[in-house]
């Protein structure tokens, strides 16, 4: 029998999906080493740092692992300073409609299974992979539920919105809840749910994903104590879909059936470049003018044509973290570099003077004419060289995306690229050596013991 609450109905049909087939476990197994491998390169940035440096001082119980560090926080700690490194280098999978569904979920889920392993129990892996899976199914039927699906309808930050209420529902499929439980858990997360897209651009974004895995954890933790919250804290008309989509709020994709999971069908698309992921169209299309023009080309301005995106509008970007999130800029460095890395967004490329340059003959036009959907959308990137030449290229969907998606061997060079530059060899080895093991013999503990610079 169907109970008369969104929020119970919605909980149930998660509760009782089983996650738990061939398919599902092997993308499963890639988003958790794409998502550690991006972590892993992100540990070092100024704002997990900055979190991380406040956790020592505060002396918190050692229960976690910080990831690329050398001490262990409570859980709640440890995944908000994870999931920020994780997020920090926008370099995570991108989903449709537009969310950062690994960072508000995979940290939370690490610190719990190794609290849980450090308790007694055996391995989590397997666990850990099947709650993974119901989180980014529950992202995905939110932001289907609001309704917000141009990236110009957007009214907050994705990932700080739907990221706790998901968070919360995969740690309380990981702590073995019932549905009451997983009610309680959800509204207690959807109280503490929020994103500003002022924040974009700043070291605050990253903090949206890390709020989000340790708001979501805790609601769960509470809700397993009897902790107490709204029954219908999605449906209420004084709940959380009226809260945040307003009258567009729709319902029905949240108790839609469960026959292919949102993981499989759209599934993610694997990013390539460290940036927002619209810029790696125009990207895409830069690199492709350069390869034509050549690394010598005098050019004398630059034109770019997209959907109207005003968030990622940024002629002169205030930093080069601020220039993941300009069209503009990386176009330029694209043009410039012939290829967009990680020292593409320091303060020094950003600033140095042919960059600056060029920015200054770069314009860009946004039209309602193209849809903003990334799985519908196309850019154009027109180079006039000072001879009065032009080369335009039109970039359909990056490399990685739903038009024109790699093959797994592909994510796991690029986590083979990340994690051996900065572990080390040694290191490295270690990592692939334990998540080569079948999930349901991988321990979180050993897992994230691979990841940090300690022994204890």
């Amino acid at each position: 029998m169907m109970s008369d609450t969104l929020t119970r109905d919605f909980a149930a049909l998660l509760h009782n999906w089983p996650a738990d087939n061939e398919g599902l476990d092997a993308i499963g197994r890639l988003l958790l080493i794409d998502g550690l491998a991006v972590a892993v390169a992100g540990s070092g940035e100024p704002g997990p740092q900055k979190v991380g440096s406040l956790a020592r001082e505060r002396g918190c119980r050692p229960a976690a692992s910080v990831i690329g560090s050398d001490f262990a926080t409570s859980p709640e700690i440890a995944a908000r300073i994870n999931g920020m490194a994780m997020h920090v280098l926008d370099f995570e999978p991108m989903w449709n409609p537009a969310n950062h569904a690994l960072s508000p979920i995979l940290p939370a889920l690490l610190a719990l299974a190794e609290t849980l392993e450090a308790a007694g129990s055996p391995p989590q892996g397997a666990r850990l992979q099947r709650a993974l899976l119901k989180g980014i199914e529950a992202q995905g039927r939110l932001r289907l539920s609001s309704q917000q699906i141009e990236p110009r309808e957007l009214t907050l930050h994705p990932p700080g919105l739907v990221g706790p209420v998901a968070a919360a529902i995969a740690c309380a499929d990981l702590l073995d809840l019932d549905v009451s439980a997983t009610v309680a858990a959800i509204g207690i997360a959807g109280s503490r749910a929020c994103g500003l897209m002022a924040n974009i651009g700043s070291m605050t974004k990253a903090l949206h994903c890390g709020d989000s895995a340790a708001n979501g954890l805790e609601a769960a933790l509470l809700a397993s104590r009897g902790f107490t919250a709204d029954v219908d804290a999605l449906g209420s008309p004084r709940g959380f879909g009226l809260a945040y989509f307003g009258e567009k709020f729709d319902p029905a994709p949240l108790l839609a059936p469960l026959v292919v999971p949102r993981v499989i069908t759209p599934g993610p698309a694997w990013k390539l470049f460290p940036s927002q992921y619209a810029t790696h169209f125009v990207i895409t299309a830069a690199l492709d003018c350069r390869a034509e023009i050549g690394a010598d080309a005098q050019i004398a301005k630059v034109a770019i044509t997209t959907p109207v995106m005003p968030y990622i509008d940024r002629p002169k970007p205030n930093s080069g973290l601020d220039g993941k999130f300009s069209l503009q800029y990386c176009v330029a460095v694209a043009l410039l570099d012939g290829q967009v890395r990680f020292s593409s967004f320091s303060d020094q490329r950003r600033f140095s003077p042919d960059a600056v340059a060029l920015l200054e003959r770069t314009s860009l036009r946004q039209t309602p004419d193209i849809p903003g959907r990334f799985d519908a959308m196309h850019v154009d990137v027109t180079v006039t060289l000072a001879n009065g030449s032009e080369v335009t290229r039109r970039c359909n969907g990056p490399l990685g995306s739903w038009s024109r998606p790699v093959p797994p061997a592909h994510i796991e060079g690029k986590a083979h690229d990340l994690m051996d530059s900065i572990l080390g060899t040694e290191r490295a080895a270690s990592f692939w050596r334990i998540t080569a093991k079948p999930s349901a013999e991988l321990r979180i503990s050993e897992l994230m013991r691979s990841l940090c610079p300690r022994t204890a």
